[in-house]
C-alpha cells in the first residue's frame, strides 16, 4: 500500500476517523488496539505471510528486555543481550542476505573449479519482508537501551507491539527511538488545529516532492540514463547522475514528510529526518543532514560501541570504515552498496584528517565570515555534492560494470542534449535549488498554511491534488527506500 495511492488515502481516512472516535468515546486503550490492528492490516497488504515474523520478533524483544531488566548478574544480562541481537540480525540476515550469500558462494565455487556460475535456486528464500531493516533496528535498539539502563522496560505489551508496527514509519522509517515514541502512546492523544494544519502541509509537500519531482525525474531521465548510458551524451549522463541525487532526496524526504504528517494527524510526532543534505560542507555534515534517524542509530549502536573516536586516530578511521561498510550493506544485498559505504567511509576519514590538520572544525567555525571564507564554503559544498553524486552512481547502478559505463560516458565530454527538454531541466533545477531556499521562507509558507482558515486550506489542498493528478504516471511508482 503505497503512500502515493488512493488506497492509502482511504486506509488513512479510516485509521484517522476510527482512532479519534475510539479515543473520544472509550479512551486510550481501544485506540491502541485499533491502531495496532490497522498497522498489522497495513503490513498484511504488502505480504500477509510475514505478519508472524514482525509479531514474533517484537514479542521476543519485549520479553527479553523485561528479563534483562530483572537480571542483576552481568554475565547473564550479556548473554540475553547477545541472544536478542543474534535473533534480530539472524532474521535480517536470513531474509535479506541469504540469496546474496548463495550467489557469492556459487560465484566463488565457479572461480575455484572453473565451472560456469550457477546458484542453487533450491536454496533461495522468498523476497525479504518489506521494512525488515527498519523495524529490526527499532526493536533491537529498545533491548539495547534497556540493557544499558538508559530506558526502563515497557510495561505494556500491546503498546510495544504498536511501537514496532505503527504504520506511518513501519516500512521505510524514520527509525524512531523507543524513548521518543513509547511515551506518546502512554498519554491521552491530542490534536490541535496547528498540528492538524502542519500534518496536512507535510503530506502535501511530501506528495509534491514524490510525484511531481522524483517520479518525473526517474521516468524521464534517471532510469533511461542508468539503463543504457551509452545511448546518451556526457552532458545527458551527468544530468542523469544529478537527477538521481535529486530523485532519491525528493523520494525519501517526500516519504518522510508524508510519514511525519500522517503520524502527526494521529497525535504522534516523529523526529526530523532530513535537513537540506546537499547544503553540507563536508561528508560529516552530510550525514548530520541525510537520513538523520539512520545516521544517529549507526553512531549510537555501532560506531560508539566499536570505540568511536576514543582510541588512536587509526582506530577511529577503522571504526568509521566499519560503520559505513555495514551501513552500505544495510541498504541492500549487493557489493555495489558495500562499495558505496566504502566511499563514504573513506570520505569521512579524509574529512576528519583534514579537519585535524587545520586545527579542528571548531577553530574554522570561530573564524569571522569574509568574502574569501564564503567562497571557500561554497567550494566545499560544491565538492561535497559532487563526491556524494559520484558515490550515488554505484548506489544506483545495478552492477559495477554499469557504474563504470556511466562514468566512462561522462568522460567522453560530449554535449549534445536532445533528451534534456526545458521542462525536465526546470524540474531538475527546482529539485536541487530547493535546498538553497532560505529556511525562513519555508517556515513562513508553513506558518501561513497553518494559520489559513479551513476553506482556504481546503482550496489549496484541492489545487495540490489537481497538480498531482496531472503529474502522476499511469501506475504509482514505489518509493526508493521500500526496497531496503
Amino acid at each position: 500500500m503505497l503512500f502515493n495511492t488512493l488506497s492509502y488515502a482511504q486506509f488513512f481516512a479510516a485509521a484517522f476517523i476510527g482512532s479519534w472516535a475510539l479515543a473520544r468515546v472509550f479512551g486510550v486503550w481501544p485506540r491502541i488496539v485499533f491502531l495496532l490492528l490497522m498497522s498489522y492490516g497495513f503490513y498484511a497488504a504488502w505480504d500477509w505471510r510475514y505478519l508472524p515474523l514482525i509479531f514474533a520478533s517484537s514479542t521476543v524483544d519485549f520479553l527479553l528486555a523485561r528479563a534483562i531488566a530483572r537480571e542483576e548478574r552481568p554475565r547473564a544480562r550479556k548473554v540475553m543481550l547477545i541472544a536478542t541481537v543474534a535473533l534480530n540480525l539472524g532474521f535480517l540476515g536470513f531474509f535479506k542476505y541469504w540469496n546474496f550469500a548463495v550467489e557469492n558462494v556459487a560465484a566463488l565455487r565457479a572461480l575455484i573449479t572453473g565451472a560456469p556460475v550457477s546458484a542453487d535456486h533450491a536454496l533461495r528464500v522468498l523476497l525479504p519482508p518489506v521494512g525488515i531493516s527498519f523495524f529490526t533496528f527499532e526493536s533491537m535498539s529498545y533491548v539495547i537501551d534497556v540493557y544499558r539502563r538508559e530506558l526502563p522496560p515497557h510495561r505494556s505489551y500491546l503498546r510495544y507491539l504498536l511501537f514496532v508496527a505503527f504504520f506511518p514509519h513501519l516500512v521505510a522509517g524514520p527509525i524512531v527511538r523507543p524513548r521518543d515514541l513509547l511515551p506518546q502512546f502512554e498519554r491521552a492523544p491530542s490534536l490541535t488545529r496547528e498540528e492538524g494544519g502542519e500534518g496536512l502541509f507535510l503530506i502535501a509537500v511530501g506528495l509534491l516532492k514524490k510525484v511531481v519531482l522524483s517520479d518525473q525525474l526517474a521516468l524521464n531521465l534517471v532510469d533511461r540514463v542508468f539503463e543504457r548510458p551509452e545511448n546518451f551524451s556526457a552532458l545527458e549522463v551527468l544530468a542523469g547522475v544529478y537527477g538521481y541525487a535529486a530523485q532519491i532526496y525528493c523520494d525519501f524526504s517526500g516519504y518522510t514528510d508524508i510519514a511525519i504528517g500522517s503520524a502527526l494527524l494521529l497525535g504522534v510526532r516523529f523526529p526530523k529526518n532530513f535537513d537540506a543534505p546537499y547544503k553540507a560542507k563536508n561528508l560529516a555534515d552530510f550525514w548530520r543532514r541525510w537520513h538523520i534517524s539512520l545516521s544517529t542509530w549507526l553512531r549510537d549502536y555501532l560506531y560508539i560501541p566499536l570505540g568511536g573516536n576514543r582510541g588512536s586516530e587509526l582506530a577511529t578511521y577503522r571504526n568509521l570504515m566499519i560503520t559505513m561498510l555495514l551501513g552500505g550493506l544495510w541498504h541492500g544485498a549487493s557489493w555495489n552498496f558495500v562499495f558505496w559505504g566504502f566511499l563514504h567511509g573513506l570520505g569521512l576519514a579524509v574529512t576528519r584528517a583534514f579537519q585535524r590538520a587545520r586545527g579542528g572544525e571548531r577553530k574554522a567555525a570561530a573564524a569571522r565570515p569574509t568574502a574569501g571564507g564564503l567562497f571557500v564554503r561554497a567550494a566545499c559544498v560544491l565538492l561535497t555534492f559532487h563526491y556524494v553524486c559520484f558515490a550515488w552512481v554505484f548506489f544506483r547502478a545495478p552492477t559495477f560494470s554499469q557504474a563504470a559505463l556511466v562514468l566512462r560516458q561522462i568522460g567522453t565530454l560530449t554535449t549534445f542534449h536532445p533528451n534534456l527538454p526545458p521542462v525536465l531541466v526546470a524540474l531538475l533545477g527546482a529539485a536541487l535549488l530547493s535546498h538553497y531556499v532560505p529556511e525562513r521562507l519555508y517556515e513562513r509558507a508553513r506558518g501561513a498554511f497553518i494559520a489559513a482558515p479551513a476553506p482556504l486550506q481546503g482550496a489549496l489542498l484541492f489545487l495540490v491534488a489537481v497538480g498531482l493528478h496531472e503529474a502522476a504516471s499511469a501506475a504509482a511508482v514505489p518509493f526508493v527506500y521500500f526496497q531496503f
